[in-house]
């Protein structure tokens, strides 16, 4: 009288499925977390059995035994620039390999905001968070704002004093990338536009345009650094700015994608050629750049590796490891297309 019937309403549970596909509750357990070791006629009996008895597998549940819930809080600081839309894809689709569910917040650069959604967050019970932080936002006031219990991973935008993971691109090491490619093409006057001065993700970029510059014995002059707002118009802003100079550049890098495709416009604008008249190098590698006319040389972050490296960092906060392993930065490529156009050495004529 006690064995519970199959048409019975309430959730099927691992002891109902090993009993109809007549094997052990261990069994089951085997099948559920895909055991090699499982004969198939045995796991076709269980499956079967399953599915008999609408049983659903809450992986994230297991994922996470201990913890509050599968939910994981994904904070994203502008969802209008294609490329943390793109980031928030990999980071959505690598957490759903791990089991887990993300719940999306849009800060839109506002700190307030952010305060608001991270508090609605830990009302939800999320077993963690990861997040690229809104402009200002401090070590301080973000370490207030959450506590010790609920893991973080920091991505994209580092916050400087913060003991949190951070998961993102080797910011100096692309802008090295980018910049030595514009001299190996002759130039010797490279300006840098976009980027808000205050942001560690800008002045990491900025530190490698002026390493590759002293390496190549070149003065660094002040004036060619352009701070601008990190869109399509700080890119055209940015770029009329550093025509408008006694000494304009022949080539630019820009601080990301989008400041470089409004370069490439205001340029087009001008009835200039970008890559004949001027080279501009852009900085993400956005599915846009490839489309750009022309298309936008680049230094790629890997934003797919990084999805994969966040949700992994978060994963090991609420397995307990030490937070001062978990940071990663991925390396960068560069993507040259045509929109840094060639040497400006002549060729000999053939």
């Amino acid at each position: 009288m006690g064995n519970r019937s199959v048409g019975a309403k309430s959730p099927a549970t691992i002891i109902d499925i090993a009993r109809v596909a007549g094997v052990s509750k261990s069994t089951v357990s085997l099948v559920i977390n895909g055991d090699k070791r499982v004969r198939p006629e045995t796991r076709a009996s269980v499956e079967a059995a399953m599915e008999r008895l609408g049983y659903v597998y809450n992986r994230g549940a297991a994922n996470l035994r201990g913890t509050k819930s599968s939910l994981v809080g994904l904070v994203i600081n502008d969802l209008t620039n294609p490329f943390f839309a793109e980031l928030a894809v990999g980071i959505e689709d690598a957490l759903f390999k791990l089991g887990l569910v993300p719940i999306l917040a849009n800060t839109n650069e506002d700190a307030e905001r952010q305060a608001q959604v991270l508090k609605t967050l830990q009302e939800h019970g999320v077993a963690g968070i990861i997040m690229s932080p809104a402009r200002s936002t401090d070590a301080w006031t973000l370490a207030n704002q959450m506590p010790r219990s609920v893991p973080v991973v920091l991505t994209m935008r580092r916050i400087s004093g913060s003991p949190l993971p951070y998961v993102g691109p080797d910011n100096g090491a692309g802008a090295r990338q980018a910049v030595s490619h514009l001299l190996g093409l002759g130039h010797r006057r490279i300006g840098f536009i976009g980027g808000d001065v205050n942001m560690l993700t800008q002045q990491e970029r900025q530190a490698g345009w002026r390493e590759a510059l002293k390496d190549a014995g070149i003065s660094v002059d002040e004036k060619l650094v352009i701070p601008a707002a990190s869109n399509r118009r700080g890119g055209r802003e940015g770029l009329e700015e550093a025509l408008a100079l006694p000494k304009p550049p022949t080539a630019v890098l820009c601080y990301n994608d989008m400041v470089a495709i409004g370069a490439t416009r205001a340029l087009i604008n001008r009835g200039m050629a970008p890559g004949k008249d001027l080279a501009i190098v852009g900085f993400d590698n956005i599915a846009e750049a490839e489309d750009n006319a022309p298309p936008l040389t680049t230094v790629s972050v890997g934003t797919a590796g990084l999805g994969v490296h966040c949700a992994a960092s978060l994963l090991g906060l609420i397995r307990g490891e030490d937070p001062a392993g978990l940071s990663y930065n991925s390396p960068t490529q560069l993507i040259v297309r045509e929109s840094c156009g060639v040497r400006l050495t002549k060729r000999k004529a053939s």
